[in-house]
């Protein structure tokens, strides 16, 4: 039986604590690729795309000669599996793939959720990622035959792996005021989760089976369903300005059932009353009933639905169209998908790229994205710094209630509160373009222990940006709208970054593994990130003039809550 939002509200803390969790063992654990890549090899993935493979056991490296070629070629080998440039490009396929489910299916997802709440998606993603384990287990055992089962069970692992991350996404909502510093957290949890599979090669390189450790993470993805099934409610978790999950009250008197908390419970008890207050006074002249329970529902119904339409009118102040086609998201679209192409490269090239600065040596390779897995636990870390940024002074900004209130003489007026959560998200989306710019910059020169920076930069953008992002939603958008909107923004940018695979094809092939002409040209396309920033600077300086002007001349009638759209 799914517990009630207010007994979800009185676990939140367990849920908040298990979903980060979660998000480290088994959301978006594609973003270990490099280490997931060594693995598939050492079990001969595709290896039969390569001439000659043998048997054997140690990692080593032969020099032989191709048959189907003119030219020699060095032959490497790993774990006695032969491995080649096309099965490079076969597995890099298959990450494709698996990482465009990992953004793609946010869109139906978040429409999904929006209407039906996070449980059921949960409930979903946790057993696909079990499926997905036991489809890679069974594909290791016949590698020759069963290799093709890796797309399969990639596409699986991205969509389970997205169902546990975005539902953990509406989680934070319960957390009032911090809810931007929690999506942070969520966020960091899931970009830290691409240390999980390096944590697997280091158990893996110990002895254990590769088929047995996949076995044993299918078994803890069973946990997560479990735990979700127990603790997550069916309803969506509502917006802190919409909802107060400690009052509830049933008004079955006044005819209708449903719970009804929050500012909403003031606001219709207010209405009610009066309304009630009113017929009173004019039932004087009639007969009193004997009891207020045996009146028909439908008078008192009657004012009921009113107050439901002005509270509806109210709350919408954006339909979702204008939400889509508004400068802020259009421009945030741009960020997202030059960033989202930035980084998928450096993951799905990252190996090859460091085949060419070590001139093929692989236990060097081996060690340098074993250090990039584990730097990816600084996002866990950084990206709550990013959450803090747009949280920043929150507390101190005046409020939707206050805003009707006359001032005294001589009062400082306090900032309001949504022209600080655009400033706020200015200076993160600032910030976050210079670390990305800074990123491009070491990715271009060709200095291997320069790489371990390249990979700082990387790991912190990618916390910063999709909780720069979550948080500047969360800020501007009605938090209904939350989940379309990320989900339509992961779809578009999934989409733009499948441009990886033909860049990767072009690395690999007319330049010959050597990865600077694709840096310089991302670095070149990494400047259209700043375009958000700009128009959230000028956004605000509008508002900011529009509240000015409301102070400066009481007549002029503004709308209190600014929209996205100007």
């Amino acid at each position: 039986m799914a517990p009630t939002l207010a007994t979800a509200f009185s676990r939140r803390w367990w849920m908040a604590v298990t979903a980060v969790i979660e998000n480290l063992l088994f959301s978006a654990v594609l973003l270990g690729w490099g280490s997931l890549l060594i693995m598939l090899k050492s079990e001969g993935f595709y290896s039969y795309l390569c001439t000659g493979a043998v048997n054997g056991s140690n990692l080593n490296v032969s020099n032989t000669s191709s048959s189907k070629e003119s030219q020699a070629e060095e032959q490497l080998e790993m774990n006695g599996w032969q491995i080649c440039k096309d099965q490079d490009e076969m597995l890099n396929l298959a990450f494709t793939v698996g990482s465009f489910l990992l953004s793609a299916i946010t869109l139906p997802m978040g429409i999904i959720m929006d209407k039906y709440g996070p449980r059921k998606l949960r409930l979903l993603g946790s057993a696909c990622f079990a499926f997905s384990c036991l489809l890679i287990a069974y594909g290791a055992s016949d590698p020759n035959n069963l290799s093709i089962l890796i797309f399969f069970a990639l596409a699986m692992n991205g969509f389970g792996g997205m169902c546990m991350t975005f539902t953990s996404l509406t989680l934070p909502n319960m957390f009032g005021d911090l809810r931007s510093t929690f999506i942070a957290l969520m966020i960091g949890s899931y970009a830290s989760s691409a240390v999980t599979f390096p944590g697997i090669k280091v158990i893996y390189d110990l002895g254990i089976a590769f088929i047995t450790i996949l076995l044993v993470w299918a078994g803890c993805a069973c946990l997560v369903f479990l735990n979700c099934f127990v603790n997550w409610p069916l309803e969506p978790f509502p917006g802190p300005e919409d909802m107060d999950f400690t009052v509830k009250i049933k008004f079955s008197w006044l005819g209708f059932d449903h719970k009804i908390t929050g500012k909403q419970f003031y606001r219709q008890v207010t209405t009610v009353g009066r309304r009630l207050s009113v017929g009173n006074s004019m039932k004087q002249q009639q007969q009193m009933p004997q009891d207020l329970a045996s009146q028909e529902a439908n008078k008192l119904c009657l004012s009921t639905v009113d107050l439901e339409v002005k509270c509806k009118a109210a709350e919408d102040t954006q339909s979702f169209m204008k939400s889509i086609i508004s400068p802020i998201f259009l421009l945030s679209l741009i960020t997202m998908c030059v960033t989202q192409l930035r980084l998928i490269f450096y993951m799905g090239a990252m190996n090859t790229i460091l085949e060419s600065l070590t001139e093929g040596d692989l236990p060097t390779v081996s060690v340098y994205t074993s250090i990039f897995g584990v730097l990816q636990l600084l996002c866990l870390v950084t990206s709550p710094v990013i959450g803090y940024v747009m949280d920043w002074r929150l507390k101190d900004c005046e409020d939707e209630s206050e805003k009707c209130v006359k001032r005294e003489p001589g009062q400082p007026r306090r900032p309001d509160k949504q022209i600080q959560k655009i400033v706020n998200a200015t200076r993160a989306f600032i910030f976050t373009n210079l670390l990305l710019v800074g990123f491009g910059i070491t990715c271009i020169i060709p200095n291997l222990p320069l790489q371990i920076l390249s990979f700082i930069l990387h790991t912190i953008v990618r916390g910063f940006i999709h909780s720069a992002v979550g948080g500047l939603y969360a800020a501007v958008y009605p938090s209904s709208q939350f989940g379309s909107l990320t989900g339509m923004q992961s779809l578009i940018s999934a989409l733009f970054a499948l441009l990886q695979q033909p860049l990767f094809m072009a690395m690999v092939g007319p330049l010959e593994g050597d990865p600077l002409w694709v840096n310089v040209g991302l670095l070149a396309l990494s400047m259209l990130g700043f375009c958000l920033p700009v128009y959230l600077l000028c956004h605000s300086r509008h508002l900011q003039r529009l509240r000015d002007e409301r102070d400066d001349d009481p007549k002029i009638n503004i709308s209190s809550k600014p929209k996205a759209f100007v």
